[in-house]
């Protein structure tokens, strides 16, 4: 009988063969793929379901459509030039130096994040450069679903009216002048980084950035059609229910996955957002029942998502308790926004938010920053934050700076979204219009795209057995009858 010794292993599975390098640890590999394709499974199919679901039926199409194409569109850029004007060499203090992702010498060596080196003001080194253990294929990986998400989560504040072809060119332009430079800014080693602002999954990269250009976007586009606006309703509560579940199971990833390992910390994230998404929901749909006498399902939606949004800046920093309060924060005040000032604003009513893109990802994403700034845990902090001796204000010490950093770097970001959003506009619009013509906005999916979600009778229309049943008229039918077999009745 043969022993195992006899057997030639697999290269593959040599522990010194090149396919398993002696810097791969094959769990965080293994973990840091998973984190990447459940924040994958946010966009496609979460938030395609989620958008096609909660909107109008007759822009059911074009809403998924709009997720769909930003999802695929951001892969091809991602890797032709986006991943290392956001994580590569520095070019400018906020962008790194364009160059491709697609060689097999840069995919396969030891993952780094070569500008994130960490300097003291005397230029010496205060923390080494970030270098995972697995290849640079698997964080290109995750940094590109991350990238692709913040432009799915933009096209939510413009649902229902802007022009398809003109999202087909908005979306790798934003990609490349707004996502390259918050990302390079605060993750890749730029000025923001090297201050010590915190975002530790994307509360300002991607949520407060996807909330302000969207809302900028907007009031570029124009509104929906006045008769869109007025009544909105969604076409299907339960799959929109079904994209909203798979948005917060999704999370785990989304958080969990930036430690760039999977170490203790990741778990802290993934407890902390769980806990600050179900006490925002709660909070959420408590004001609806309080205020309105009933509880919504689109309110306990907007709830998770204000809450999920909030923790993302600080999902590893903070303790248990800082989650619940953080919950409380982002399922109240986002509402007040939503809810009260909105409806008070001339600025806000004016502009066609389609789903309230700026109060559920500008102002939670804001409100996650900032309070960060107070809860940091110092321990925590060690874990991943680059500046030593980091802490919340809470936490005394150089905890009142950190604050005021953290309001710094939002307000950065703010700044660069709404002029760089502005021009890319403005640049689009020379080319093709950015909202739809009237007829488009009056028909819907069938006019844009020549297809409609439901093989159902028309929009509103009551049900006319002579029209839409199997038969059309009594002469047909009786016909049917008489041709059936003997014995069989058909149902008609």
């Amino acid at each position: 009988m043969s022993s195992a010794a006899d057997y030639n292993m697999s290269s593959g599975y040599s522990p010194n063969g090149i396919v398993v390098p002696p810097w791969l640890n094959k769990g965080d590999n293994a973990w840091q793929m998973i984190a990447a394709t459940l924040v994958g499974l946010q966009s496609m199919p979460g938030l395609v379901i989620l958008y096609g679901s909660i909107v109008k039926k007759k822009w059911a199409v074009n809403s998924a459509f709009m997720a769909l194409y930003a999802f695929a569109a951001v892969w091809l850029c991602w890797v032709t030039w986006g991943y290392n004007m956001s994580f590569g060499h520095q070019l400018l203090p906020f962008w790194g130096k364009a160059r491709p992702a697609l060689g097999q010498q840069f995919l396969l060596m030891q993952a780094v994040l070569p500008e994130s080196t960490h300097f003291f003001k005397d230029g010496s080194t205060e923390t080494v450069w970030i270098n995972p253990n697995y290849p640079m294929a698997s964080m290109v990986y995750f940094q590109c679903v991350f990238a692709a998400i913040t432009l799915i989560l933009l096209a939510g504040s413009l649902l229902g009216r802007m022009n398809i072809r003109a999202w087909m060119i908005f979306v790798p332009l934003w990609l490349t002048f707004s996502y390259t430079i918050g990302a390079f800014s605060l993750w890749g080693g730029g000025f923001l980084f090297q201050w010590g602002v915190m975002d530790y999954s994307g509360g300002y990269v991607i949520h407060l950035s996807s909330g302000i250009a969207g809302f900028t976007a907007a009031y570029w586009v124009g509104p929906r059609s006045t008769k869109d606006r007025e009544r909105f309703p969604p076409n299907n509560v339960l799959l929109m229910l079904t994209g909203a579940g798979i948005l917060w199971m999704g999370w785990a990833g989304f958080n969990g996955g930036d430690p760039y390992s999977a170490n203790i910390d990741a778990s802290i994230a993934v407890l902390n957002t769980n806990i600050c998404a179900a006490t925002s929901l709660l909070v959420w749909t408590c004001l609806d029942v309080i205020f309105f006498k009933k509880p919504s399902v689109i309110g306990a939606v907007q709830g998770m998502i204000t809450g999920l949004v909030c923790i993302t800046p600080g999902a590893g920093l903070v303790q248990g308790w800082a989650a619940i309060v953080m919950g409380i924060l982002s399922g109240s005040i986002p509402w007040f926004t939503m809810m009260v000032v909105h409806k008070r604003s001339r600025l806000l009513m004016h502009v066609d938010d389609t789903l309230g893109v700026f109060h559920t990802h500008a102002v939670a994403g804001f409100l996650g920053g900032a309070t960060t700034g107070l809860f940091a845990e110092p321990q925590l902090c060690n874990m991943f934050v680059p500046v030593t001796n980091s802490r919340g204000a809470f936490y005394g010490g150089n905890g009142g700076m950190q604050f005021l950093k953290q309001v710094t770097g939002a307000l950065f970001i703010i700044g660069w979204n709404v002029i760089v959003t502005s021009i890319i506009c403005l640049v689009v619009r020379l080319i093709v219009p950015l909202r739809m013509p009237e007829e488009e906005l009056a028909i819907g999916d069938d006019a844009v795209h020549g297809e409609e979600a439901y093989a159902l009778w028309g929009d509103g229309e009551k049900y006319d057995s002579s029209k839409h049943g199997w038969y059309s008229d009594n002469e047909t039918n009786l016909q049917a009858r008489n041709k059936a077999p003997s014995g069989v009745t058909q149902n008609v």
